[in-house]
């Protein structure tokens, strides 16, 4: 446990060194306040529903420019053989990745709670679809996360890693507009696949099991893939 944490540790300040991270939180913020600011005047409605839909979106864009240094990184500064080498797993270097990446996206999510409290401070919110929705993100972040991970693991390249990731992200995001062009219960199978259809039900409020476990299965499968390219290294 205690070389867990240490790599764990190690991997906060491997990402906040770069000022990739510092970025990322910065726009995440500003283009999620602006929403905020938006809506609320154009609907004066006491919802974070856009908000939700509008941070999974940038998920969805940013999760690759955190995730494609992970091993690049390592293996240009020729540490990753070095960390290969030590009495560690290459499950708990995964692991330590992931727990990294997920902190710091977390803690960036967190940071737009302001935007709750303000609600809760001058309106009275449905309370219900807020804690959902943040979930929602949580386990979105997740499977974005351990997905690329997977990539960067497989490749050499960390340019290369992010434009994969942003791709199968992409893909994922809208393959529900592909499953309606396709006869059925084919177009229910990809459907199934959707990721916007899979987060939708959070943003508004409804939690299936179904999709909690279809996060968590990608999530799964994503560290699962990610060890297995570390090992063939």
């Amino acid at each position: 446990m205690t070389a867990f944490l240490a790599l764990v540790a190690k991997e906060l300040r491997a990402l906040f060194v770069s000022p990739i991270a510092y970025a990322v939180i910065a726009v995440f913020l500003v283009l999620n306040g602006y929403g905020f600011a938006v809506t609320l005047i154009a609907t004066k409605q006491a919802t974070l529903v856009n908000v939700f839909f509008q941070a999974a979106v940038q998920l969805v864009l940013f999760v690759p420019l955190v995730t494609m240094r992970q091993f690049a990184e390592e293996r240009r500064g020729g540490t990753l053989e070095l960390l290969l080498t030590a009495p560690v797993r290459e499950g708990d270097i995964v692991l330590a990745k992931f727990a990294a990446s997920m902190g710091m996206l977390l803690a960036m999510v967190a940071l737009t709670l302001v935007y709750a409290g303000i609600l809760g401070r001058f309106s009275t919110p449905d309370w219900g679809p807020i804690y959902s929705g943040y979930l929602g993100l949580t386990l979105l972040a997740g499977a974005l996360v351990s997905t690329g991970l997977a990539v960067s693991a497989l490749t050499a390249n960390q340019i290369v890693a992010a434009v994969i990731s942003l791709g199968v992200f992409g893909m994922l995001w809208a393959i529900d507009a592909w499953a309606a062009l396709l006869p059925s219960p084919i177009d229910n199978w990809v459907l199934g696949l959707s990721l916007l259809a899979r987060f939708q039900p959070f943003a508004l409020g409804a939690m299936y099991a179904s999709d909690f476990g279809f996060f968590l299965a990608v999530t799964l499968l994503g560290l699962f893939l990610a060890v297995r390219g570390l090992a063939r290294r």
